[in-house]
């Protein structure tokens, strides 16, 4: 998979981009761009990558993500993915717009993006209204409900900040040894993955890449391919229900229900047979 630093077009009457992508333009390969990016998802599930983050989408999910941060969503199976996704640029506002002493929120608000956001609580229920309003809106009016989303966000703080990884320019020698370990796991996580196939990958000693990976990610290999195998986990026990908590462990490439079981707790926090039923209950709920 090689890596895009991907340029948005606007058209000649737009100063930002408000559109939906749906399957097959929704699929976008591992990809960076200048503009900030908030999403809204509004079919489909699947898997969120953004900097060294890894977690679940669904439906009425809501992500803000800032400039240059490295990100893709990868959709379960076959299933039918589409989102609201809004491109804009820092300064499509004018340059002195943020530099105002009423924009401060503003500004601090798209310096803690550049780690990516996922929006929660009463917030992300309005911000599905006003970005589902956005996408229709004409004029002057896209400018206002796209500062209402931003004033929003900004005030509340109701969202949790996903990746560690600092947002920096990359050579392109180092870029494209990441997007090699990026892709070769994502194709290979549901079987044994040998540190030592990895550092091939990488033409480095395995000493040499552990290092490696954890300085330009702030994570241990380990520990990133245990968060992909979790989180297609979770999809395995919310999308099929006659799957077994011990058929979702090995689906997903653990060898043992007791490391599965361990590193569920890690990444989730709780145990998985726990996942599942509040799962359950949610959805019930609706």
């Amino acid at each position: 998979m090689k890596p895009l630093v991907e340029q948005l077009p606007l058209s000649d009457n737009t100063s930002f981009v408000a559109r939906t992508h749906r399957t097959p333009n929704f699929e976008v390969n591992w990809h960076q761009h200048i503009e900030y990016e908030l999403i809204l998802f509004t079919e489909g599930a699947g898997l969120s990558f953004i900097g060294n983050y890894v977690g679940e989408f669904e439906v009425g999910d809501v992500f803000f993500l800032g400039a240059n941060l490295p990100h893709t969503f990868k959709k379960s199976g076959d299933v039918i993915t589409s989102a609201i996704v809004v491109h804009f640029k820092q300064d499509f506002w004018g340059n002195e717009f943020l530099n105002l002493p009423e924009s401060k929120e503003v500004l601090h608000l798209l310096k803690t993006s550049l780690h990516g956001l996922k929006i929660k609580g009463k917030s992300k229920e309005v911000m599905n209204t006003l970005i589902g309003t956005l996408e229709k809106e004409k004029g002057f009016r896209r400018i206002i409900t796209l500062c209402e989303c931003l004033d929003l966000l900004a005030k509340k703080e109701e969202f949790d900040t996903l990746s560690t990884q600092e947002v920096k320019e990359v050579n392109n020698k180092n870029r494209e040894r990441i997007d090699r370990i990026f892709h070769y796991t994502m194709e290979n996580f549901r079987e044994p993955i040998q540190l030592s196939t990895i550092a091939r990958l990488a033409d480095m000693s395995i000493p040499a890449f552990c290092n490696y990976f954890k300085k330009s990610t702030r994570k241990r290999y380990i520990d990133f391919l245990n968060e992909v195998r979790i989180g297609y986990a979770c999809k395995l026990l919310t999308d099929n229900t006659s799957i077994t908590i011990e058929g979702a462990s090995y689906e997903s490439g653990f060898s043992t229900i007791a490391n599965f079981n361990k590193q569920f707790l890690k990444v989730k926090a709780m145990t998985p047979s726990k996942y599942r039923k509040i799962f359950s209950l949610r959805q019930s709920q609706l």
